[in-house]
């Protein structure tokens, strides 16, 4: 395949700053971007920004060109999210060079995905996943985990950002006159992802070139845009005031919730996102794992004992035939073969057949089971020592964690909101009939043991109109984009959590064991951008001089809470303790150990949670002078 000559110098623009291209190029916005950072496939939409405010505007995918073999290059609709790590002889004999990027140390897209089967310790996958693993040092080179010491590492931010400089490179090769560092760019981040998470999934964009006034939306609000999409002014004709929207999202290695309602204000319908779900390991690489241990059995069979290399070979192949034998016109059958290890590598090939009817037998029941609402999921370890690795959820039933986060959030007494109406299907599991099929079945199911006093139907149905699955995300985040420029229809909601800083109680010291903590509310729930609030308390001491960690929670359980509540105790299903922020804060002329403060909470128009600690007013201060003033900075947008 032939590039344009001019690919290199187009490269040399991808990394520049905003800045220096402002400078050289003119500045007028031309397309609106929306980038889905997928855990398996990462897309690319647009349109033009100057379309004719009050028409739809026409959204397109952005072809990707990426390496499917040696020396070959074809143009996808998606850059598969894989990164291959060749060794020395084969980053040097320029097999894997690409215009942008002659002799490469890394390779993404479709040849990493597949030299998963055949090199797994040298190839990325899952690092979205990483991303948001707060056990581990995410900016660390520690991918591929638990590779060999001669394999060069790189960190789930690095390979989020080259995932990102892949798409980037795309776009300037296919608009050169229009740098991505000029357009109105909506990058999709799950809505479970936590502050930190949010903040390098900001910081490797910006280091791959997105503009810096890039804004961040959530996965199942981007899935709602593209169906708000595909709708027009006809979706008030489909929802309700007082019905609700469960968006279930089930990608390739996460499950997503997020709970819509539908609500008047001034006679108009207007949608709020009203809850989100807790980040869930489970998805589709659980169930190509669920497979290869069905298929592991037939190799048994034949004799053939697989080794460790062999069964991570393995899942990388059962992925493919899930693909493949469950499209609703997918074969009765697929082979799926296996290459011997040692010296007889030639004719060392096994081979066996699988079963359409029961793989679809296998992944339904075993990830979409018949349970009741009061189910919940299955938490309890196997074993009293567990590998270092991604908390995998321990119960690969979605149905059962479904059900937990709608008994959390919803109920039938009259009071909060009652159980959705509507579901709207998202990710590449979805594309099987069967799974959508099920989830309404067992859903429908709730709604009608309930009593209907408020007449809802036991009939759950699914919001038709975006069958796009693999590309949803990327054309809602478009779409979401557009309409914030054109004054459009948006979902509202401020902030998914409330949020809580850690306070430490004074008393007597005991050997051995911390002060107790309490937690003081800063960010209610629904806190809405563009807007502060002053925290009531009393004085806090904000300790200066030396390093200190913050400790700061959050809640989307707690949803009453007001700034200024102090808890003195919670549980974990009320509280979840995010990663801390380590820093030292001075305070000039001051020998004291902590200064006397108080809490400003702000949301940024840009999704930024600032928390302000002003010095309580002190006599002695000069005219003029103010009060002293430290900011602690938190990316936590929630809402678009």
């Amino acid at each position: 395949m032939a590039f344009r000559t001019h690919s290199l110098a187009l490269r040399a623009c991808a990394v520049q700053s905003p800045s220096t291209l402002t400078n050289t190029m003119e500045t007028k916005l031309k397309y609106t971007i929306g980038i889905d950072l997928g855990t398996t496939n990462s897309v690319l939409a647009f349109c033009k920004q100057d379309d004719s405010a009050g028409h739809q505007p026409e959204i397109r995918l952005l072809k990707v060109p990426q390496l499917v073999a040696a020396n070959t290059i074809e143009y996808q609709p998606s850059l598969a999210s894989f990164t291959y790590l060749p060794n020395e002889a084969e980053s040097g004999d320029g097999a894997f060079d690409l215009p942008w990027s002659p002799s490469p140390s890394f390779v993404t897209g479709e040849l990493a995905r597949k030299r998963g089967a055949e090199a797994p310790d040298r190839t990325v996958g899952a690092s979205k996943s990483w991303l948001c693993h707060n056990k581990v040092d995410r900016r660390a080179p520690i991918l591929p985990w638990n590779a060999p010491a001669e394999v060069q590492k790189i960190s789930p931010v690095a390979a989020a950002q080259q995932y990102l400089e892949h798409l980037v490179a795309t776009w300037h090769y296919e608009f050169p006159d229009s740098p991505i560092a000029q357009q109105q760019v909506v990058l999709t981040v799950p809505a479970s992802f936590d502050p930190v998470a949010r903040e390098l999934t900001r910081e490797a964009a910006l280091a791959a070139g997105l503009p810096a006034d890039f804004v961040l939306l959530e996965e199942p609000q981007a899935a709602l845009y593209a169906w708000l999409e595909t709708q027009g002014d006809d979706w008030r004709k489909s929802l309700s005031v007082g019905q609700s929207v469960l968006v279930c999202d089930v990608g390739g290695g996460t499950t997503d919730l997020t709970l819509i309602t539908v609500d008047e204000e001034d006679g108009e319908l207007v949608l709020r996102r009203a809850a989100v779900g807790d980040h869930l390991l489970v998805g589709g690489d659980n169930m190509d794992l669920a497979a290869a241990h069905a298929v592991a059995a037939k190799f048994a069979e034949k004799g053939t004992q697989l080794d460790p290399w062999q069964s991570v070979s393995l899942w990388h192949s059962c992925r493919a035939a899930k693909e493949k034998l469950m499209l609703p016109d997918g074969p009765d059958t697929h082979s799926i073969s296996i290459l011997g290890r040692g010296s007889k590598l030639i004719g060392g090939t096994v081979s066996v057949e699988v079963q359409r009817q029961e793989i679809a037998d296998l992944l339904l029941d075993g990830f979409f089971p018949k349970c009741s609402l009061s189910d919940r999921p299955q938490r309890q370890p196997q074993s009293g020592f567990q590998e270092i690795g991604l908390p995998y959820e321990s119960d690969p039933g979605i149905t059962r964690h479904v059900a937990a986060f709608l008994s959390q959030h919803c109920s039938n007494d009259g009071e909060g909101l009652a159980l959705p109406n509507h579901v709207l299907f998202n990710g590449g599991v979805f594309k099987a009939d069967g799974f959508k099929d099920r989830m309404l079945d067992v859903m429908s199911d709730w709604s009608g043991s309930l009593p209907t006093g408020d007449e809802q139907s036991s009939n759950v149905k699914t919001l038709k109109g975006s069958e796009d699955l693999d590309f949803a995300v990327a054309r809602g985040g478009c779409f979401y984009g557009w309409n914030k420029q054109s004054g459009g229809l948006r979902i509202r909601g401020g902030s998914a959590y409330s949020y809580y800083v850690g306070i430490e109680t004074a008393g007597l010291a005991i050997p051995g064991a911390p002060r107790p903590l309490k937690a003081l509310c800063v960010v209610p729930f629904g806190m809405e951008e563009g807007t502060q609030v002053a925290v009531p308390s009393g004085e806090i001491g904000l300790v200066v001089g030396q390093p200190v960690s913050f400790r700061f929670f959050r809640s989307n359980a707690r949803q009453e809470d007001q700034p200024g509540l102090v808890l003195d105790r919670w549980t974990e299903e009320e509280l979840l303790e995010t990663d801390p922020l380590t820093a030292t804060l001075t305070m000039e002329g001051s020998e004291e150990a902590y200064v006397p403060v108080k809490f400003d909470s702000r949301i940024t128009e840009l999704g930024m949670f600032e928390l302000w600690c002003v010095q309580f007013e002190v006599d002695g201060l000069a005219d003029g002078q103010e009060s002293k003033k430290w900011k602690l900075e938190f990316n936590v947008r929630d809402e678009g």
